[in-house]
């Protein structure tokens, strides 16, 4: 049986602005006070996993025993059918511009061109389906993990498409849609985006 989370301070062991605003919304009715690990100071682990799983509960891990308080992971990424999955765990990476240009930080549109140009490179009847894939971490003090895994299919679109997400966001559209995650209100994405389908699963087993 899962161990159940209860009202108080968690950890959202992310850096990533957007990720944290959307983690926080989700968490709002739960009587949870989610403090982000920039806001504590808290350092950004190496990334060494494989799968996003791994990388989450290094994630989640990292901030909980620095921290003494539960944490709370999102490792998330892009998966391209044409591209065998690809960019998947590396999905952030292939935004760093030191990688590219010699500078640190990242550029998004510089990684949705990548994987454009990936695509372009395959001819016109190319499949450009694609899902977002996420995965939610939970680590205790103790050392106790719950792991859960949320998943959205689509396509992919060029030119980007929208300002109000955040990442690959403008060039993806869900299946059954015609806007890019970019484009659709927040409050939308929330109800239909991989975050959400893994936040549906942690919330049945740990509220």
């Amino acid at each position: 049986m899962a161990r159940k989370l209860l009202p108080g301070r968690l950890v959202i062991a992310s850096h990533n602005q957007g990720k944290v605003r959307e983690i926080r919304d989700l968490l709002a009715p739960f009587g949870i006070e989610p403090v982000s690990a920039g806001e504590l100071g808290l350092p950004e682990p190496e990334e060494t996993g494989t799968t996003f799983a791994e990388n989450a509960l290094i994630k989640a891990k990292a901030s909980s025993e620095a921290s003494g308080l539960p944490a709370l992971s999102d490792d998330s990424g892009l998966e391209v059918l044409a591209l065998g999955g690809r960019p998947g765990v590396y999905t952030a990476d292939w935004a760093e511009r030191q990688w590219f240009e010699g500078e640190p930080g990242r550029d998004w549109y510089m990684a949705m061109g990548k994987v454009e140009g990936l695509l372009v490179e395959q001819g016109p009847d190319v499949d450009r389906s694609a899902s977002f894939v996420c995965t939610l971490a939970v680590a205790w003090p103790d050392g106790h993990s719950e792991v859960f895994e949320g998943r959205v299919s689509g396509s992919l679109t060029w030119p980007p498409r929208g300002t109000l997400g955040f990442g690959y966001d403008p060039v993806f559209v869900p299946m059954g849609g015609t806007q890019t995650f970019a484009e659709i209100d927040p409050a939308e994405k929330h109800t239909i985006s991989h975050r959400a389908d893994a936040f549906q699963k942690l919330v049945a087993a740990l509220f």
